[in-house]
């Protein structure tokens, strides 16, 4: 059994940086800095390709892990989860920009575009921690649900309360030229 979320240990599953590390506790006193920045890493040598990059897939499992940053400072930890609630993402829109390499370091930023009682819109920013290159940015809906049931259900009130307060705080910037684009090719009309 594994000692932090009480399910049978499963080596062949997902682990997130984060997984038994708990959260900091909430503070309502606390200013809450735009973007958020949760999450840093080195790009994984296991997240190479044969191109010598990192792969397309690898860069959602570290937006992914960026969440799971977020999910923590909110209160969403595994006593949350044991507890039969989470947050699971329903769609995911990525923009790769820029290539990176086996090593590089990675610095991810997030932001909160939206929210009601079920679920949570957010924006994620990569960049190369050298130089600050946007490298991938990534939007992403998340639906609150009861694992139980199978179904979603309302967040509770003090992650509505502490998801307010961060809206609030990032609703005064400028919402992404990318948020809510339609994926698809231009034509030219006279064509």
């Amino acid at each position: 059994m594994s000692s932090t979320t009480g399910e049978p240990d499963r080596p062949d599953r997902v682990v997130t940086p984060y997984e038994g590390t708990g959260h900091r506790d909430w503070d309502d006193e606390r200013e809450i800095p735009t973007p958020l920045r949760l999450h840093d890493t080195p790009v994984s040598p296991r997240w190479v390709d044969y191109n010598g990059h990192m792969s397309e897939s690898c860069y959602l499992l570290v937006f992914g892990d960026n969440s799971d940053a977020f999910f923590r400072y909110i209160g969403i930890g595994e006593e949350y989860r044991a507890a039969g609630r989470s947050l699971y993402t329903v769609e995911s829109h990525l923009h790769n920009k820029r290539e990176v390499t086996e090593g590089a370091p990675l610095q991810l930023s997030l932001r909160l575009l939206d929210f009601d009682a079920k679920r949570v819109h957010l924006f994620h920013e990569m960049r190369h921690g050298a130089d600050g290159t946007l490298l991938a940015t990534a939007e992403q809906m998340l639906v609150h649900v009861d694992a139980a049931q199978g179904r979603s259900c309302p967040l509770p009130d003090a992650l509505r309360q502490r998801l307010g307060a961060i809206h609030r705080a990032h609703s005064a910037a400028p919402v992404p030229e990318v948020v809510g684009r339609p994926m698809g090719i231009r034509r030219d009309r006279n064509t």
